[in-house]
């Protein structure tokens, strides 16, 4: 039997959950009460990063890191600064540790900035722009905020800027990693990589092979 385990915790600006759901996380992400009571305007990024086929049902992990704990550095003239969620980034390295290496980096570049971040040939790559707007890749491609940027895999680099008449910073998260090139299948909450196998992990949660949930 391997353990299921429930979280719980509390969310603060800036604060980032890292979980490895593997056989089984139990969460659900919910406004406070007081928040629930007066309303106002929420922002959060989830990002969901599939387990390979052979680490499908290892133990699960839960990271909770605070905003203060999360390594964030500048350029020299401070015109780009980045929190590293996962990977490095201008000489800080994230202390979040993932199962597989990927790279998970907050920018913002003040008009005018530009970057070049380092990427692995191997790892495919794309941007979300948070808010702003900017160029994209050595074509200069624009990109707005709510959209997706794909970077072509035909480099080691991805090149950001904002232009210098821009009237506001862009903020972006880039997301890379190394392709798994596996079959998904997705039921509810369960990702695996065949129908049978999903079929298994349903059968496995409602009969209580799941192990404990651990509060």
């Amino acid at each position: 039997m391997y353990p299921i385990f429930l979280v719980n915790e509390m969310i603060n600006p800036g604060d980032v959950q890292w979980m490895t759901a593997g056989a089984g996380v139990v969460h659900s992400e919910m406004p406070e009460a007081e928040f629930t009571r007066t309303g106002g305007r929420l922002h959060g990024i989830q990002l969901w990063v599939n387990l390979p086929q052979r680490d499908k049902m290892i133990a699960p992990r839960y990271q909770e890191i605070p905003s203060a704990q999360i390594p964030v550095a500048q350029t020299k003239d401070g015109s780009v600064t980045v929190r590293v969620i996962a990977g490095e980034a201008l000489g800080a390295k994230a202390v979040i540790e993932t199962r597989t290496p990927i790279i998970y980096l907050h920018f913002t570049l003040q008009p005018g900035a530009s970057m070049v971040q380092s990427v692995p040939k191997e790892y495919n790559a794309f941007t979300y722009v948070i808010d702003g707007s900017g160029l994209f890749g050595t074509e200069q491609e624009r990109g707005e905020d709510g959209q997706m940027v794909i970077f072509a895999p035909d480099g080691e680099e991805v090149a950001i800027a904002n232009p210098a008449d821009a009237t506001q910073p862009l903020d972006l998260l880039l997301i890379a990693g190394v392709p798994l090139n596996e079959p998904v299948v997705r039921y509810g909450p369960f990702v695996m990589n065949t129908e049978a196998e999903i079929l298994q992990a349903i059968d496995d949660y409602r009969n209580g092979r799941m192990g404990h949930i651990h509060a």
